[in-house]
């Protein structure tokens, strides 16, 4: 018997858990007309046969029709949910994982324009800046109605084999009725005392009892301190929390700090890559040390050590690594083999929860296979026939495929121009907050090293070079250069400088800079706050109708707190037309799409982001010696099978590019091309 504290079993009721490590509730996004169907239960199912003791899922499944999801989230308040419930539970329970979910009603943190288009309800009359719904003031007949609500949707949950539930109590409608900022109602719900404000919450739990019995498992995850000036504070944090311990109707308190009503409170709650980690875990303790129930916790716990220390310390009983499970879904398989060396850190890019509320599904931004268990798989089988694969560059997407060509047994052979691997990703990492990301590149330099793939760095690889080592495929993942040609003028901007050239520290930065970002992604921004930094006076110009928005909400937090207190300007839907020298300055054309209005305006220096073209001249070279001509097969990549074109009888090797050496995209999309393609080479 191990005895490590993570994988020691926990005794919560009459249920054996069987060791400390969870998954909190999320939402991945991934229910099919709000029914969590194959691929929900192929996500979770993956975890639970690794040896996650217990998933939580759902983030918010929703019990009531005036609770629109604000995303993919499941709905709880229909009857069809319990057979796919059954399904989900059955899955996890074949492999020993405790399943349960999340229960919630929005209140003001949805729309009224989803669904039914029935109106929001809430104890405030103010609407929730981050999703700017004004609400309906909750009338009696609505908390009669949604109590009822809960009820029949924990008995649903009960229905379908789960092992408990949670409720949401931060930020949603439970929440909004407990805290004294979003509480504006008089009589037995209002904000006079803290026993009416608790009242709504407890009439809830008082529902859910009656009808689910003592035996299920019922808890709460809620904010026991706000973190905010007139909100909960810690003291009627603790307080709520003894009262909650008072009712011996909870099984346990999963515990939160902070609030949700905006992307920086979030952020704060959830923490991105740069802050700290666990920020909220000696909290956490200082709760369960008080009331002495069974204490959940979740909040940027990415490494073993943490969490390890976290139960050792006797701070939490389970230990939510949610996150890093969407990054590596086989953590406790790997402690338990003594193989937490492999574990695929979590970079804390928090790609999964940005796209959930952008894109509408939660993925991994160095995890291609997280959410794509149906077809792409977290541990790559070996090929029948062992081949010789030469990768051109040492990228995320090329040591993707050479990390993946080596687990299938293949020789591997990786050419690099740099003296050191990362591609991109280095360049990313200048800025120290976000440093982590080169564990994308260390992790698979590890993984390569593991199965002795050879680097031959300071390269640069020629025509001879490939065809002299005779390989079965080549693989060209030589990434991009930054693109300095103005939208449609069919000529290079002069005058400029790249983002690339700031973040790098190969130009400093001038007094007075124009950054023209028509990517709208990280790299402008970091090149904004290097200037700022710098003391320089930044314009951040965008031709589009908001800036940056493939960085996406919580990752542009960091951003913004760092440019709020310099001389930054944001200018929106105003397009670069060119620059011209104007003595020891420059002048800037600048017009719009809307109208035939230009004018110009006068900077010490024009920083340009406008993405990638490829460097793809040694793969076009290539092309006339591949047996592909370069050709892939889409319906084989889709469909998961092999690549088998042959356009040319007299080549010597298939020929594929991945990543930017294609076009721009993002690091997933690099290291997905990689991943599919290679993994049935």
């Amino acid at each position: 018997m191990s005895k490590d504290p993570l994988l020691q079993p926990y005794q919560l009721k009459h249920l054996t858990l069987k060791n400390r490590i969870m998954t909190t509730s999320h939402e991945p996004a991934y229910p099919v007309d709000g029914m969590p169907k194959e691929r929900y239960r192929a996500y979770h199912e993956e975890r639970a046969k690794a040896g996650v003791a217990l998933a939580m899922t759902a983030g918010s499944a929703a019990v009531s029709k005036d609770s629109p999801p604000v995303f993919n989230n499941i709905l709880a308040y229909k009857d069809e949910v319990v057979p796919w419930i059954r399904d989900l539970t059955d899955s996890c329970h074949e492999h020993g994982c405790a399943v349960m979910i999340q229960l919630t009603h929005l209140g003001r943190r949805t729309a009224w324009n989803k669904g039914d288009w029935l109106p929001s309800v809430s104890s405030s009359k103010h609407r929730e800046p981050a999703h700017r719904a004004f609400p309906k003031l909750i009338e009696d007949w609505d908390i009669e109605r949604i109590i009822g609500d809960f009820a029949d949707a924990a008995e649903r949950m009960q229905a379908g084999g789960m092992d408990g539930i949670e409720l949401q109590v931060y930020g949603h409608l439970l929440d909004q009725f407990w805290s004294p900022l979003t509480n504006d109602l008089s009589g037995p719900y209002g904000a006079d005392t803290l026993e009416n404000r608790l009242r709504f919450p407890m009439d809830v739990l008082d529902a859910i009892r009656k009808r689910v019995g003592e035996d299920f498992i019922v808890g709460f995850r809620y904010t026991a301190d706000e973190a905010q000036k007139g909100g909960i504070t810690e003291e009627e944090g603790i307080e709520i929390s003894r009262r909650l311990a008072a009712t011996n109707k909870l099984d346990f308190l999963n515990v939160i700090r902070g609030r949700i009503h905006t992307d920086p409170a979030m952020t704060d709650i959830i923490p991105v890559q740069g802050m700290a980690n666990a920020p909220h875990l000696d909290f956490a303790g200082r709760v369960k040390a008080a009331t002495g129930m069974p204490t959940f916790h979740a909040a940027k716990i990415p490494d073993v050590a943490t969490a390890r220390h976290a139960v050792q310390a006797g701070l939490l009983d389970m230990v939510g690594m949610t996150r890093a499970h969407m990054a590596d879904p086989h953590i406790v398989r790997k402690i338990s083999e003594g193989r937490e060396h492999d574990i695929r850190p979590c970079v804390g890019a928090t790609y999964c929860l940005d796209r959930i509320y952008q894109a509408g599904e939660a993925l991994c931004i160095h995890n291609a296979a997280t959410g794509r268990e149906l077809t792409m798989p977290h541990e790559i089988a070996v090929a029948k026939q062992k081949r010789r694969v030469v990768v051109i560059g040492a990228g995320p997407a090329g040591l993707e495929a050479a990390r993946v060509a080596a687990m299938r047994g293949h020789e591997v052979i990786v050419f690099e121009l740099q003296p050191d691997p990362g591609g991109q990703i280095r360049l990313i990492a200048q800025t120290p907050r976000r440093r982590e990301m080169m564990a994308i590149i260390d992790w698979r330099m590890a993984q390569c090293a593991a199965q002795d793939v050879v680097f031959r760095f300071n390269t640069w690889a020629e025509i001879n070079d490939i065809i002299e080592l005779n390989p079965d495929v080549v693989i060209v993942s030589t990434g991009g250069l930054p693109n300095t040609e103005l939208f449609e003028t069919g000529t290079e901007a002069k005058h400029i400088i790249t983002a690339w050239d700031l973040i790098s520290g190969d130009i400093k930065p001038a007094k007075s800079v124009l950054i023209y970002d028509e990517s709208g992604d990280h790299a402008a921004l970091q090149a904004a706050e290097l200037a700022a930094a710098a003391g320089s006076k930044v314009e951040i110009m965008t031709p589009d109708r908001t800036f940056a928005p493939e960085v996406m909400a919580m990752n542009l937090v960091p951003y913004m707190r760092a440019l709020q207190d310099k001389d930054v300007t944001f200018t929106v839907t105003r397009r670069l037309l060119g620059v011209e020298q104007a003595g020891i300055r420059l002048n800037a054309l600048i017009g719009t799409d809307y109208s035939d209005h230009v004018d110009t305006k006068e900077y010490d220096q024009v920083v340009v982001n406008y993405g990638t073209l490829p460097m793809d001249d040694l793969y076009f070279d290539l092309k006339p010696f591949s047996t592909n001509l370069g050709a892939v097969d889409y319906d084989a990549l889709i469909g998961g099978a092999p690549q088998k074109a042959l356009r040319n009888p007299d080549g010597h090797f298939q020929l594929f590019r991945i990543g930017d050496a294609v076009s721009a995209r993002n690091i997933h999309a690099a290291i997905y091309d990689a991943l599919r393609l290679v993994k049935d080479i």
